[in-house]
């Protein structure tokens, strides 16, 4: 990716008030507006449309949830720094985790094209969703090991030949849940992200969680619909619609309980 946001090499396969909880429990991090990780040559982040005149409500918030919120805005607010030891570090973990066995001659090098990313240097890459994408796809594959390697491998269904780039739909995921959710935003000022803010003040790992669940329902939005790199745009749309549906079912009362967490755990 340029820095205009103007196109990707598609990337071959690897291979075939709100009453909830009085406490936040933890269990385990910035959006540049305007500068997410395109898809698609000349296409624009499905994420990132929103008008500013929009009227919306707001909903209250409990002491622990607004503390919740505010923690997790403190981690989207950090900007990916490769100079930043902790960072460089994170960074390698994820190498170490994708290919165990496989040597990392530096935090520079074409390499990471085997992961995803667009270029040799992933930081460019992270300007669309901040250390905490990265932060997103370490607890992926660290809670989730085989679903990491499934969406990295492209191992479960008849693939196209050209997918969608792992790395880079996975910052794309980050931030499409940050503008579904509202999470900018002092107070929630959708029911989605009202409803999302229950899961958060019960567990501080809900956002992380709920991106696992994001990354295995677009892969299986893209099989279902047959699709290939152009399509991904498409794709993530219909990920955030069924999303939000599920989020929203009376039956829901924990991340656990979303249809799509199946996916992960199948």
């Amino acid at each position: 990716m340029d820095d205009r946001g103007g196109s990707f090499v598609a990337v071959r396969r690897i291979s075939q008030g709100l009453d909830r909880g009085d406490t936040c429990h933890s269990t385990s991090a910035e959006v540049v507006a305007g500068s997410a990780a395109w898809l698609g040559r000349g296409l624009s982040c499905v994420c990132a449309q929103r008008r500013e005149s929009d009227a919306r409500p707001s909903f209250d918030l409990t002491s622990a949830q607004e503390e919740c919120l505010l923690r997790l805005q403190s981690r989207i607010d950090v900007a990916y720094d490769s100079s930043n030891p902790d960072h460089q570090e994170a960074l390698r973990a994820l190498w170490k985790a994708a290919f165990p066995t496989e040597e990392l001659s530096g935090l520079i090098s074409v390499q990471w094209k085997e992961m995803g990313w667009q270029g040799k240097d992933p930081s460019t890459d992270f300007r669309g969703g901040g250390f905490i994408s990265l932060e997103n796809l370490l607890f992926l594959a660290r809670n989730f090991p085989k679903a990491f390697q499934d969406l990295l491998r492209k191992q479960e269904g008849d693939r196209a030949m050209w997918e969608y780039p792992f790395a880079v739909a996975g910052v794309n995921i980050t931030f499409m849940l940050i503008q579904m959710l509202d999470l900018e935003a002092v107070k929630p000022r959708t029911l989605v992200g009202a409803t999302f803010l229950k899961f958060l003040a019960e567990n501080e790992s809900a956002f992380d969680h709920l991106y696992c669940i994001a990354f295995k329902l677009l892969d299986h939005q893209w099989l279902e619909m047959h699709a290939s790199y152009m399509d991904f745009n498409t794709v993530m749309k219909s990920t955030r619609r069924q999303l939000e549906r599920e989020i929203l079912l009376e039956d829901v009362t924990r991340l656990e309980d979303l249809p799509s967490y199946n996916f992960l755990t199948r």
